[in-house]
């Protein structure tokens, strides 16, 4: 992202909250890192408007609605007011907050829909699909369960084999059953609906890879994996019975909710419009306004490639940027209900300052794609070192002894150390433009440091015990309450609560980011209030508890329509190792035999998803003096983009592997038990092509 400095219209969105769930800390990314930026936007003067609205359709939401009793309309109507009192708890801010089920979405649906009609881009197709004649609906591939066609293994879902790495279609499982109502299902051939993409490819590839719209990693995984080759058409059709829009020129078919889930971006941005007297047109049709999303990394397919497509076809502008963030995992794992790492957004409020979250993923995230970890030890130690120790603890130290008499009219001999923070105001103000908050968080930090270094020198309260050092003890307190100030302001963005406190304390609230390089002086102060508390590890225990009461039995399973969703989908429930059953030892093999396995360490040059399958990865490994291509079953445990570079452990002298979408050329090695899966990998120094013994 280019800094600027001259005043800004933008318009920012993050990814739309799935209706059929409650948010958690892994969303809670995505929201705050977009709620920080927008914060720092209007606080360097710009007009910024930040929508987002609940994404609601799909088979899941329908099928919840069915097993509840109630409508689908009700479930939007519960879930969507929790999200919304969950933001409000952790400070996240709309401008507009709407729904994709909203009759303004459905125009804007049926208008762009034209546009793609107008320029060719809508194709029809007969797809052979596999019916539930008890629930009377077309089945997903996860919506299936039957016997792998390859090797007769039980109870596996409709795209993959769990045991021997096939993949298939639905209609080539043995003795298929619906999961979703346990009937034997009919295959029937329904009509679909494709957006064809080849035609805009070269468009594609020079939005993609122009002008900073992109990190430069995702702008070269899209290259390397997805435009280096001919686009996919897209298909954005589901035949009823389907929870959405119900297409205009193809009756009994509805759109994915793909298809008007970013719509529904356009859609808020058009009710706030009409609410507060605005132009859409101004502000989606004409150049002015810059139009930011925040996504995470496992919708970037659709965000980068469709959805600039179809803002094309419709003559609608483009993005300005697309900032992706990585994913979350909690004390180096992914989530788990199990384990209690699974935590909702409201019970982790209910027990611990959302400010401390605020503040611990902001000192953690990056302008890369890195994933970010919330390690609950390194977060509490971190907050308690930083906020409580290092910045409320200079303005507790001195608040309360200038009570009585303010500020000091004139502003005191620091020894540069105002000026010195002054002068790093753009520095962190181009580290918050670039989405590097962990930068900015470091800077400010050393800034803190520096402040109470000046106070531990000057010992204020030794002063106060001094009546005739009066005048010094004003003086000396004034430069640590403008520091304290200058440290405020720097991290209203992270801390709005703080922030609020603080213009409460100095009856002067921040204004603009300008007010870093004036000093306040000759004021009185309101009485001090505590600002914030300490980490207390048993409320991070106590969260962690109640998370695990809360996690539901494991579940039959369901089908998902893939949400907009600021985190990917939670793992399947993970089991604590000491507790875990171990599967049974396979039978004693000799040395011999152990000696006729080749391990080589691998580096993994480029992954992709490969699109008929929801668990491969193609992956191309160096042995060091050869390439390989090899299919790998850990998509669900992956991104693609995150295994760049990596070493792992390879069979190398396994016979290749023909498989549906292409040939195997060895295995990777990986550990679990199932609900979780972890590529195994050698220690740092190894190269490609050693051999393992």
């Amino acid at each position: 992202m280019l800094f600027m400095s001259t005043p800004r219209r933008i318009l920012v969105t993050s990814a739309l909250p799935y209706a059929n769930g409650h948010i958690h800390i892994g969303h809670l990314v995505e929201y705050l890192q977009t709620d920080i930026w927008v914060r720092f936007q209007r606080l360097r003067g710009h007009e910024v408007r930040y929508m987002c609205a609940d994404d609601t359709h799909g088979t899941a939401l329908m099928l919840r609605a069915r097993q509840e009793g109630i409508s689908e309309r009700e479930v939007l109507e519960t879930m969507s007011r929790a999200h919304q009192e969950d933001f409000q708890r952790f400070g996240v801010s709309f401008d507009y907050y709407g729904s994709t089920d909203s009759e303004e979405n459905r125009r804007l649906c049926h208008e762009i829909w034209a546009a793609l009609r107008k320029a060719g881009l809508i194709a029809e197709r007969q797809v052979s699909q596999l019916y539930d004649p008890k629930e009377g609906l077309f089945l997903a591939d996860r919506m299936v369960k039957g016997e792998c066609p390859r090797c007769g293994k039980p109870d596996q879902y409709g795209d993959n084999c769990e045991s021997c790495g096939a993949t298939y279609s639905p209609t080539e499982l043995k003795n298929p059953r619906s999961a979703v109502s346990g009937a034997v299902p009919e295959t029937r051939l329904s009509t679909h609906l494709f957006i064809t993409i080849e035609s805009l490819h070269a468009f594609l590839e020079t939005w993609t890879q122009s002008d900073d719209h992109l990190q430069p990693s995702v702008a070269n995984y899209l290259h390397g994996h997805f435009l280096s080759a001919p686009l996919q058409d897209w298909d954005v059709s589901r035949p009823a019975p389907y929870f959405g829009f119900e297409i205009p020129d193809s009756p009994g078919n509805y759109w994915y909710v793909w298809f008007d889930a970013p719509i529904g971006y356009l859609a808020a941005t058009s009710e706030w419009c009409r609410k507060n007297g605005r132009d859409f047109d101004e502000i989606w049709r004409r150049p002015g306004w810059e139009i930011y999303h925040f996504i995470g990394k496992d919708i970037t397919y659709f965000h980068a490639l469709f959805w600039p497509a179809m803002l094309h076809a419709a003559r609608l502008q483009l993005p300005r940027r697309i900032q992706v963030h990585g994913f979350l995992t909690v004390n180096g794992e992914k989530m788990s209900k199990s384990r209690g790492t699974f935590v909702r957004a409201a019970t982790y409020a209910d027990h611990l300052d959302p400010s401390y979250l605020r503040y611990y993923y902001a000192s953690r995230l990056s302008s890369k794609v890195d994933d970010l970890d919330l390690d609950l030890e390194d977060f509490a130690t971190r907050v308690n070192a930083d906020l409580v120790g290092k910045v409320v603890n200079l303005v507790s130290r001195t608040a309360r002894l200038v009570q009585s008499t303010g500020l000091s009219a004139q502003y005191p001999e620091d020894g540069g150390l105002f000026a010195e923070a002054a002068a790093q105001s753009e520095d962190i103000a181009s580290a918050y433009e670039s989405c590097d908050y962990g930068r900015a968080m470091r800077s400010v930090m050393k800034l803190a440091d520096r402040a109470n270094e000046y106070v531990d020198r000057m010992q204020p309260w030794k002063l106060a015990k001094q009546p005739e050092r009066a005048r010094e003890l004003q003086d000396v307190c004034t430069v640590a309450l403008n520091a304290y100030r200058q440290l405020a302001l720097y991290l209203s963005p992270v801390l709005p609560a703080l922030a609020a406190q603080t213009a409460e304390l100095f009856g002067a609230p921040f204004e603009s980011w300008d007010a870093v390089q004036r000093p306040l002086l000759g004021t009185s102060l309101q009485p001090f209030r505590h600002l914030m508390s300490r980490v207390d590890p048993r409320q991070v225990q106590a969260m962690i508890e109640a998370s695990k009461a809360e996690a539901p039995p494991a579940p039959a399973p369901q089908p998902a329509a893939a949400p907009a969703a600021a985190a990917p989908a939670a793992a399947p429930p993970a089991r604590d190792a000491a507790s875990a059953p171990s599967e049974p030892l396979a039978p004693t093999i000799g040395f011999e035999d152990f000696t006729k396995v080749d391990l080589r360490v691998a580096k993994i040059l480029s992954a992709e998803v490969v699109e008929s399958s929801r668990k491969l990865l193609r992956l191309r490994v160096s042995l060091g003096t050869e390439e390989r291509t090899i299919f790998a079953g850990i998509r669900t445990a992956y991104a693609p983009e995150s295994l760049l570079g990596r070493l792992i452990v390879v069979v190398a002298n396994l016979a290749p592997r023909a498989m549906k979408v292409g040939t195997s050329e060895g295995m990777a090695l990986a550990a679990g038990d199932g609900a979780e899966i972890f590529l195994l990998a050698p220690d740092a120094g190894a190269q490609p092509g050693q051999r393992i013994h």
